[in-house]
Order: structure tokens, then C-alpha cells, then sequence
């Protein structure tokens, strides 16, 4: 009875594992939240880790993060504050200390609270939460000596003993949310049972271990239930990340065309994966290539579009600047290529492994000469799927490039996501050459009302070709640098893209129908504004929101929908590249800004806060 009076029931929790980079926060976060999918919980993630290879143990620089935001229906972002810090080190705890309410519940390894951890986590006291100013409920468990001791009779050494501790932590982790330990097992058996069967009992032995210690402090601590609360629609669910979706989206839209995958790529982070993931689908036909670099890439992939394929290449905002001429190449030749650019923080190298917008410009005009270009950008971890599928069926019917516009929050970013029915899917159909065009056809022939060019793949009789980089006449195909001819042809690819807005859905409005303000957003911000604008109407204030998939062009419902409303609020994590855009294309509105730069996702807090002041002016 005692016990049952201790467990809260609560609708969503945040918790954030955070420690050293060597410490297997990103696993121990990624295996609970595994375990509170496969329980029918919804979930959103956000790993947050460092981009020095391997910043000095213990300093605030090596400082590597998991947040998970566990809720019983549905959830939408990763969460701002946490309810629960699991800190395995002093840095942990510090440069985390902003995440915190002051009902947040904190873990630590006790045993990493030594006067040399506080020094090179730059503490001034030897009181660490005094100093921060900590008055929460605070678990100090002494979690590497506990795991040493649990390991003892393993024949292994203290560093390989140590390795473990992340599954201790876990353990503890899942005593307090009341999650059954045998999904933490089975997971650990699949990441490690087959090629370290050791190392797998070893972590499967501490995890038991800290799940028991929660159990032996239970008279100090409250622990937490989350019932699922939503009907999930059946199927197959599986916990899945931006990259992953992404690749699976170019499989599927492959599979749709009947045509073979190729991808041509160069490692970037955090865009890597990708290239990772499918290399690992040979069985499926499809064809990936490392190049030297992103100009290689990038341009091996146009190739392959000249050669039929359903061809791809992955970066980040460094490898766009570089593969701009190779990008622009696919522009004046009309090929079918899908470009994937996971936002990083930048200028420069910039903060690799954090996130933000601020590529939609370089996207849209970073290249030399008018070269229109589809930008299509993803909304969270599972939209990579659909926003991929959709780039690779633009790409494939319009025979143009098209820039996908993913980000290190979304692709990094897990939830829990119905494998899809790809029958429901709309078809692809390139646009071929038709037989009856053998004799007459010209390279740069076009459909008149789409001014979609015909494709025809080499090797098909009747249609030997070539198409390059230099001007091309309208009529001929070949090269031509008459004044008008040049008018005509930049005409046509603008014409070209402007088409695809009757092809693409209509922009959705949510909220109040008879509302003021309008709250628009794109790419990987559709959850924190999502959650900001249902925090505001529940708070009774009118509101409406919309946001942006498809950047350019956009739907061709926008402009009617734009003129409903005498404030606009653009939400970006730039200096507000899309209201310029959008202010360009549609004069007259009035467009309030916000705009964060941190390399860190939007808080819903601070975008109620500040939209209520937008709201609240006169």
C-alpha cells in the first residue's frame, strides 16, 4: 500500500541523461525510450552531444546529452525543462543546470564527485549544489562503485568495468518510471549478444543491479507511471531517426519508379548516416558511392541521373557550397536529382552537431546565374519519410533538381513510426520519351504545359543525346547564346517550377478559424509551434497556425490564405530567411519576426511568451 502511494501518475515526462562522451549516454537515452515506445507510450528525442572528437574526461566541453520526452498521448516536441537529470559527472550537472524546474528530479553518480571532477569542471566550492544553487530532490548513488562491485567476478578490468555504468544508470532510470526491465535486456542482446555475448551480461547484470538499488531507496524517492493514454492506430511501429526515414523515403520512392537507387556522398556530419544506412541495402539494388569529396559526390550523382537512376547526395551546409556548380550542372540540363542537406550550425564549420535554419537562402539562390531549384524541407524525425518520398517524385516527374532541407534536430531526432502501407502512396512516373517521338525528338523537347522535358535514358534506340552545361536552343538542343533564345530558356525554367505548385497539397491552417494572428513556420520547428500555439489557445488567446513543407515554390493556396490575418509571426532558427522570402513574394503582409540562433531547439515557453507580446502590440 505504501508503495502504491509513492507512484505519481503523470501524462509526459522529460528526462535527460547526460555525462562524458565515453560515458554511452546517447545508448542508455536510446534504449529507454525504446522501452517506453514498445510500452505504447508516443516519444520525441533529442541527442545533444559535442562536436570535439573526444573533449579532456570530465570537462564541460565533453559534455554529451540524450533528452527524451516520454508522454501517454501524443507528443510533439522534445521537451524544454526535464523532469528528470540523470548527470554522471559534475560537468554533467552543470552545463545542465539551465534544464532544470524546480521540481526536476536529479541523479548523479556520487562517485564522480570528487575535488579533481569539481576542478575540471571549473567549480569554485566544493559543494556543487549549493553552488548552483540546487534545491531539488537529489539521488546520489554511487554508481561506478557500484557497478565495479556488480562486475567484480567478471574477469574484467576496472576500465571495462567502468564501461557499464551507463546500463547501471538506465537501471535506475527504469525503476523510477515503473518500466519493465526485459525490453532493456532484449535490446542489449541485439546491440551486443551475438559479437560480445560478455559484454552483454555484464551490461544486463548492472542493468538488474540499478533497478534494484532504486527499489532499496524507494522510501525517499517518488517514482512515476505513464499509462498510454492515445489509440495508436495497429501496425508496425519502430523507433526511428530523421537520417534513417530519410533513407527509407528514397527507397520507397525507388521502388515506386522502378528505377534503381544511386547516392553519391561525401561523410559530413550530420548528414553521414544516411550514406551509412543505405550502403547497407545493397539487396535492394541499391548503389552507394564514397567519393573523394562533395564535388564528386555530387557530381557522380548527376551522372547517374543522365544514366536513369533515382539519383541522390547527402550534405551539410559546407558540402552545398561546394557541390553548387555540379547542383547547377543538374539545373541547366534538367536532370531528376535529390539534393539533402542536413542543417548545421554554421558560418563555416561552424557548430557541426548543433542545429538551426540557416541554410533556406544558400538553397534557394546560392548559385550563380538564374537557376530556380524545388526546396522541400522535413517537419520532424518521422516526416523524413514523406519529405523524401516527395523530393525523389518531383525530382523524377518534373526532371529537376530538388533540395531536401533536413536538420541535425530531425535527423538526429527519434520517434516512434508506423512502418507505411507504400500501396497508399501515390505513384511515381518519370517523365519518358514516348516511342512514337523515335525520329523527331530533341533533348530539350518538352511537354508545353508542364515545360517538362522528356527523359530519355541512354542506351534506348532512336534517342542517342547529349546535354551539358553551356545554353541550349529551345527548339534544337543545341548549344546557343542568342540574346532572346537565352530570355526564353530561363523563362521556361522558371515556368518549370512554378507549375509544380498545382501538383503539391494546399497550405493547412489550424486553430481558430476567426483569429487575428497567424503563426507560420517550416522544416523541423513544426512541433515547438505546434505545442506554442495549443498552449496559447488554452490559455484563451484566438490563434491560428500554418506551416511550410513545401518552400519553393510554394502552395498556391498561400497568398489566400496569408491575407486572412492582420499579424503574421515567422518562427525560425535564423535571422528570418523566410519572412524575406515569403515578404518578397507576397507584399503587403504584415510579418512580426522570431528568430533564435542557438544551436539548440526552439523552448514552446519562449515562443509563448514572445508571440503573446506580438499578440498584446498595438
Amino acid at each position: 500500500m505504501a508503495d502504491e502511494m509513492m507512484i505519481k501518475d503523470v501524462d509526459k515526462v522529460v528526462v535527460r541523461f547526460a555525462g562524458d562522451s565515453g560515458d554511452g549516454m546517447q545508448l542508455a537515452g536510446t534504449i529507454f525510450s525504446n522501452v517506453s515506445a514498445v510500452l505504447g507510450n508516443d516519444i520525441a528525442t533529442f541527442p545533444d552531444y559535442p562536436a570535439e572528437i573526444r573533449a579532456p574526461q570530465g570537462t564541460l566541453g565533453g559534455v554529451s546529452g540524450f533528452q527524451v520526452h516520454v508522454g501517454a498521448d501524443k507528443v510533439y516536441t522534445s521537451g524544454d525543462k526535464c523532469d528528470v537529470l540523470v548527470a554522471m559527472n559534475p560537468a554533467a550537472l552543470k552545463k545542465n543546470i539551465k534544464s532544470l524546474t524546480p521540481r526536476s528530479v536529479i541523479i548523479v553518480d556520487a562517485d564522480s564527485f570528487t575535488d579533481k571532477d569539481l576542478e575540471k569542471a571549473l567549480y569554485k566550492t566544493s559543494n556543487p549544489f549549493e553552488e548552483l544553487g540546487i534545491k531539488n530532490q537529489v539521488v546520489q548513488a554511487p554508481i561506478s562503485s557500484m557497478c565495479q562491485e556488480s562486475l567484480k567476478d567478471f574477469g574484467m578490468d576496472n576500465k571495462a568495468m567502468l564501461r557499464s555504468k551507463n546500463m547501471l544508470a538506465l537501471g535506475l532510470t527504469c525503476w523510477l518510471f515503473n518500466r519493465p526491465l526485459e525490453h532493456a535486456e532484449q535490446m542489449i542482446n541485439e546491440k551486443f549478444g551475438k559479437k560480445k555475448p560478455e559484454i552483454a551480461k555484464a551490461n544486463i547484470k548492472v542493468l538488474h543491479d540499478g533497478y534494484n538499488y532504486g527499489h532499496n531507496i524507494h522510501a525517499s524517492v517518488s517514482t512515476y507511471r505513464i499509462e498510454s493514454k492515445g489509440k495508436k492506430e495497429k501496425g508496425f511501429y519502430m523507433d526511428i531517426s530523421g537520417n534513417q526515414a530519410t533513407s527509407y523515403g528514397l527507397v520507397a520512392a525507388a521502388e515506386k519508379a522502378g528505377l534503381q537507387l544511386f547516392l553519391g556522398s561525401y561523410p559530413i556530419t550530420p548528414a553521414t548516416d544516411i550514406l551509412h544506412n543505405l550502403s547497407k541495402l545493397k539487396e535492394l539494388g541499391v548503389i552507394t558511392v564514397q567519393c573523394e569529396d562533395e564535388i564528386a559526390g555530387c557530381a557522380s550523382a548527376v551522372g547517374a541521373a543522365f544514366a536513369g537512376c533515382l539519383a541522390a547526395t547527402s550534405t551539410s551546409g559546407p558540402g552545398i557550397c561546394l557541390k553548387s556548380e555540379a547542383i547547377n550542372l543538374a539545373v541547366i540540363t534538367e536532370l531528376p536529382l535529390v539534393i539533402i542537406d542536413v542543417q548545421r550550425g554554421g558560418p563555416s564549420t561552424g557548430m557541426p552537431t548543433k542545429s538551426e535554419q540557416t541554410d533556406l537562402l544558400q538553397a534557394m539562390y546560392g548559385r550563380n546565374g538564374e537557376s530556380p531549384m524545388v526546396v522541400i524541407s522535413a517537419t520532424s524525425p518521422a516526416n523524413c519519410f514523406d519529405a523524401a518520398f516527395w523530393a525523389a517524385k518531383i525530382a523524377l516527374e518534373h526532371m529537376t533538381p530538388v533540395i531536401l532541407l533536413s536538420d541535425a534536430y530531425a535527423a538526429n531526432g527519434a520517434a516512434a513510426w508506423k512502418i507505411p502501407d507504400l500501396s497508399k502512396y501515390p505513384e511515381i512516373k518519370p517523365h519518358y520519351v514516348k516511342p512514337e517521338m523515335k525520329g523527331n525528338w530533341k533533348p530539350y523537347n518538352r511537354d508545353e504545359t508542364t515545360k517538362v522535358r522528356y527523359w530519355a535514358i541512354p542506351g534506348t534506340e532512336g534517342f542517342t543525346h547529349r546535354v551539358g552545361g553551356l545554353e541550349k536552343d529551345y527548339e534544337t538542343g543545341a548549344i546557343n547564346t542568342e540574346a532572346k533564345n537565352h530570355q526564353k530558356m530561363v523563362n521556361t525554367r522558371q515556368a518549370k517550377l512554378d507549375y509544380i505548385s498545382n501538383c503539391i497539397p494546399d497550405l493547412e491552417v489550424m486553430g481558430d478559424e476567426d483569429a487575428d494572428t497567424l503563426i507560420v513556420g517550416w522544416g523541423s520547428t513544426y512541433g515547438h509551434l505546434y505545442a506554442a500555439m495549443k498552449t496559447l489557445r488554452e490559455s484563451g488567446k484566438k490563434v491560428a497556425f500554418t506551416h511550410f513543407q513545401f518552400v519553393n515554390p510554394i502552395p498556391k493556396n498561400t497568398v489566400e490564405v496569408m491575407k486572412r490575418y492582420k499579424k503574421i509571426v515567422v518562427a525560425e532558427q535564423n535571422m528570418g530567411q523566410f519572412a524575406l522570402i515569403l515578404g518578397g513574394k507576397i507584399p503587403g503582409l504584415n510579418i512580426h519576426r522570431y528568430n533564435r540562433v542557438e544551436g539548440q531547439p526552439f523552448s514552446v515557453e519562449d515562443l509563448v511568451e514572445n508571440i503573446t507580446k506580438i499578440m498584446e502590440e498595438k
